[in-house]
Formats: structure tokens, sequence, C-alpha cells
């Protein structure tokens, strides 16, 4: 590799790659947003936003720790509120869990599970729809089947076999079907011989320090619970170091979860929608449309969505998971215009710092090639923090609160990449080719 000493450029937000886990029982560690160079007014600026949002809990996660936290409207700490369908993510968490622990796979037919004769179909059709099939939306089932002469509509609740008519082959037809999905909860009792409730709280939560419960089908819990979910997630179904809670759920599924199920609608995981995508597909319509779901967020996001803007944003090239409960933000048809504007104002919390060239050119950078790490030191006191991106803005590596130097590992990639480092509100920005 060799290194190649070129301009200044603006800073990016940052992350660090080690993540913290809060205890069961206990403090959970924070981070000062003044680390990241967040500036007050814009902070009062988010508030501001998101109360006038109707949000009620809204928690951001940087490494696990909690870097922000706000309550609005009522709402506390300690108050449930329903997570809606971003909780179809804690129903695949308990299938990946289940199918781990070898009660299922996801391969099996839901006939398995449901008996005999659950839909108006034929035997082999009823065969041919896996759990596989309903955590992609794929099932094939007519989301609008007429009952009883009165249409029924794939999104509500309904338990009758007449509700389950066959439309398309599995596999060949994309189409959220709340349904069928709200079925998986009895192959989780099945498996389990608990209700829904007791297995996912025994199974899942309680590892965690999570405390929920379901009803109706729709999954309620304080705000930190649903953060310690997203958190789950972004280390990839592993929760701290501990023997007994390594693997909370099959890290390779969960991983699965998080990338296009199939190819209809690409932006759809098990259950997890996905940003960054060629194109994607919305709940009770048929078209498909082009680009990212969000354009201004990370493309490397994966979504739980809800209705009323429940969220949790998980963002791994941030370490970042993204929380808000609350009422509706907005009466926009369109389900992701809060998280449009949510992203504006997170994509802009830096404050403006001032670029000091004398600082820049007292910073010294190493490339130690034997050890694979790039030694950062500076002569100035004080508290650094210091941070190393690729040109995309994807965060490699970051420290904060250090007086003397840094030492980060080198990137595996080649490329170009920006180094970035600040003190009393002043930045030194070095860009480099690797």
């Amino acid at each position: 590799m060799r290194f190649i000493l070129l301009l200044l450029l603006p800073a990016f937000l940052s992350a660090q790659t080690n993540l913290y886990f809060p205890p069961n029982v206990g403090a959970w560690q924070t981070t000062d947003p003044a680390t990241l160079n967040w500036c007050p007014d814009k902070m009062n600026a988010l508030d501001e936003f998101l109360s006038n949002a109707g949000t009620k809990g809204f928690i951001i996660l940087q490494d696990g720790k909690i870097l922000y936290e706000r309550y609005f409207n009522g709402h506390d700490a300690n108050a449930n509120w329903y997570w809606a369908s971003a909780g179809k993510t804690v129903t695949a968490a308990m299938i990946g869990l289940a199918q781990e622990q070898g009660l299922l796979s996801i391969e099996d037919p839901m006939s398995d599970y449901l008996g005999a004769g659950w839909s108006n179909m034929t035997p082999e059709q009823e065969q041919a729809i896996r759990i596989r099939h309903v955590l992609t939306m794929t099932s094939g089932l007519n989301d609008n089947p007429i009952v009883d002469g009165v249409p029924f509509g794939g999104l509500d609740a309904c338990v009758e076999p007449a509700c389950f008519q066959f439309l398309a082959d599995t596999g060949a037809r994309w189409s959220y079907h709340n349904t069928i999905y709200l079925r998986l909860r009895e192959v989780i009792e099945n498996v389990y011989q608990q209700t829904y409730t007791q297995a996912t709280q025994q199974q899942l939560m309680s590892k965690i320090g999570g405390q929920g419960l379901w009803f109706d089908g729709v999954y309620y819990s304080n705000t930190r619970t649903m953060a310690r979910f997203g958190l789950l997630n972004l280390a990839n179904g592993r929760w701290g170091d501990q023997p007994n809670l390594v693997s909370v759920t099959d890290s390779a599924y969960t991983v699965v979860s998080q990338q296009p199920s199939q190819q209809l609608n690409k932006s759809y995981g098990y259950l997890w929608w996905l940003n960054g995508q060629q194109s994607y597909m919305l709940p009770s319509v048929q078209f498909v449309f082009p680009g990212m779901i969000i354009p201004n967020a990370p493309a490397d996001m994966y979504m739980a969505l809800g209705k009323n803007d429940q969220k949790i944003h998980v963002v791994p090239s941030k370490n970042w998971v993204v929380v808000r409960l609350g009422d509706s933000a907005d009466e926009s048809p369109v389900p992701v215009v809060f998280d449009s504007q949510l992203w504006t104002h997170l994509n802009d919390m830096t404050c403006v710092t001032e670029t000091d060239e004398s600082l820049s050119s007292s910073v010294s950078v190493r490339l130690n090639h034997t050890a694979q790490t790039i030694e950062v030191v500076w002569p100035h006191s004080g508290a650094w923090s210091v941070e190393l991106l690729s040109i995309d803005g994807k965060i490699w590596q970051r420290q904060a609160g250090v007086s003397a130097g840094a030492v980060l590992q080198m990137p595996s990639v080649p490329g170009v990449y920006v180094l970035q480092c600040w003190a009393d509100g002043k930045q030194s920005v070095i860009k480099f080719v690797l």
C-alpha cells in the first residue's frame, strides 16, 4: 500500500466498530453528543421536530451506548407503547431462534404447525406455502380476497379458512399480507408449548434485558426494550461475550434477514425493510418504485417499520440504532415521509468547525504495514477525537477523548480515506490513498 497526502475535506458523521451491551439491570452507559461535535442548537431543533411530529419515545444508540434519548407528549422511559408492524421483526427473530434450537426449519410447510385445512386451497397449494414464504411475503395468497361477498383486505386479521385464498404460486408474487403473517405466532406457540408472550420473553427478551408483551398480535414495550432489540440485530443476533448469551439468535439467519429475500421486492428481507436497494414495493400496491426507500438515509440501513411511524433504524456503517415510538407523524399516505425528514436532521447535527491549517500540519500520520495499523500523533494537549472513514462516508473506526495519539486498524480495502482529528472546536482533516 502507498500513502499520499492530499487535501483537506469536510468531516462526516462517525461511529466505532466495538459494541457495548447494557446490563440487564443497572445504568446504561452514554456517549456525550459533544464528542461527535453535535451542536446544541441543532439538538434543540431535533427535539422540536420530534415533539411536533407526535413522538413519544426516541433513542439513538452509538456503539450500543445512549447518544440521545428523549421523551415527549406525556410519555416517559417506563411507559409501554405499541410497535405495530415493527414487531414483525421480533417474530422474525423468534423464528430464527427456534430454527437454531432445532425446533423448526423455515423450509417447513405452514401446514405442519397449522394442520390440514387451514385455508380454502387444495392440499397441494397449502403444502407449498412454507415458513420462508411468510417471512418474505411471497406466499401467493390473495391479499384482497372476497369473503361472503365482501372484500377482505390482507392487512386485516382473520383465521377463518375462507380468508386464505390462492392467487399465485409461492415465490411468484410479493404482497404484504398481514393475515398469514399473524399465523406465525401459532408456529411459535406450537414449538415452545407456551403463549406467544411467554415464549418471546423467556427465549429472547429476558436474555437482552428487555420486557414486553403481545396483545392481539401486536407487541408492546418501553422505548429502551425496542433499542435493545435493535442493538441485538446490529450485533447480528449476538449479545455480549458471556457463554450463555453469545448466540441469542441464529447469527447466520439474522444476517440473511437483513438482505434481499427475493427479487420481486429487493427492499424486503425476513420481515425487515432494506434501504439502499435498486427498487422497492410498498404494502397494498403491486407497483415497483425505482431507487431507495429513504434516499437521504445511509444505504446500508435496514428498518423495522410499523403503522403510525413506529421505527427501528439499524445503521451498521455508523454503529447506530435509531428508535421512534409515538403517534402518527403526519397525514401523508406515503409511510416513510417522517423517516426522510428525520434523516435530514440527523445528517446535519454537527457544528460548523474551523479547519485549522496549522493544526493539520502538526498532526503526524504513520502507516505501520507490519502491524497493519495507522498511528496518529499530535503535539497538543487536551482531549482529542479521531476518526477514519472512506471517501463515501463509511466509518471504519473512531476514538474519542484521547490525549496523546491514536492507533487505528488499517482498512483491508484499498481506496481513498479521510482521517479527521478535532479538539477545542477546531479540526484537522487529511485525505489519503491506501
